[in-house]
């Protein structure tokens, strides 16, 4: 007999503490200095110490308290095993998603941490590591912010509408994503980039910008910021009627998201390396 399905709130609180003391280790091990930096996909794809510590304290933080659930990271892949006949809930985690940032101490880098039930992401939390500022979400029950409830942009113009976006590692897929860049700036108000893919996707949930769209991202990057912006009233997809993977990642409201995705199939973002 399967078991019944937690409720998505228990999630996020559990989701919520355990961020936060993953967070507070990333800080400490910051401030005493970064350390054991590595690279993985290519020589600008850094990984440190402190972003596998991270995923080793919130991986046993979460069997200590769901033992029977799995958890996908980004350092270590998968680990638990579904016990049979049991509720599948599988965590995702990135341990600091902007490890460049954390690298260079811009205070822009985050625990992010998402809850999915047989499948479906039912809770989220990204939370902001340098200045603590944390974003949560629920489906069915809202995107949050220290309390306050999230709405996204009200911005209906494309031409005023500032749009966050991010770049890959590989040198060949920056070279396109410039070239998707070059022929999209002159159609919006102005471009951000805060390499964090988690916190772009909070901040366009929150109406700090007003769209967001990324080539390259994985699960772990979007799981909970795609949460807090789809529950802010968000559209999130690809390209195309495909939903948002690796190819592309777009998050806009719904009066701006038709003509930004009209754009970027014209730019071919989703094309390249």
């Amino acid at each position: 007999m399967k078991d019944t399905a937690p409720e998505p709130q228990d999630l996020l609180e559990i989701a919520v503490r355990v961020a936060r003391d993953g967070a507070a280790t990333a800080r400490r091990m910051r401030a005493e200095g970064v350390s054991a930096v590595a690279t993985k996909s290519t020589a600008t794809d850094v990984v440190t110490a402190a972003d596998r510590a991270v995923e080793r304290q919130v991986i046993a933080d979460l069997r200590a308290a769901r033992p029977g659930d799995t958890v996908l990271g980004e350092e270590y892949g998968t680990s638990g095993d579904q016990p049979a006949g049991g509720t599948a809930v599988r965590w995702i985690l990135d341990p600091i998603d902007g490890t460049v940032n954390y690298l260079y101490g811009l205070p822009n880098y985050a625990v992010s941490l998402a809850a999915e039930v047989d499948g479906v992401v039912v809770a989220g939390v990204v939370h902001n590591i340098a200045t603590g500022d944390e974003w949560t979400a629920t489906l069915g029950g809202g995107a949050h912010r220290d309390g306050r409830r999230l709405h996204g942009s009200t911005e209906t113009d494309l031409a005023q509408a500032l749009v966050g976006t991010g770049f890959g590692y590989d040198p060949a897929r920056r070279l396109h994503q410039a070239t998707v860049l070059l022929g999209l700036i002159a159609q919006v108000r102005d471009i951000r980039r805060a390499g964090a893919a988690a916190i772009d996707l909070c901040l366009a949930a929150e109406g700090l910008i007003d769209a967001y769209y990324e080539k390259g991202l994985n699960l772990w990057d979007q799981a909970a910021g795609g949460l807090v912006a789809t529950e802010a009233g968000l559209v999130l997809g690809g390209l195309k009627g495909r939903p948002a993977g690796p190819d592309l990642v777009v998050a806009a409201p719904p009066a701006l998201f038709g003509h930004l995705h009209d754009l970027l199939v014209e730019l071919d973002a989703a094309g390249g390396p």
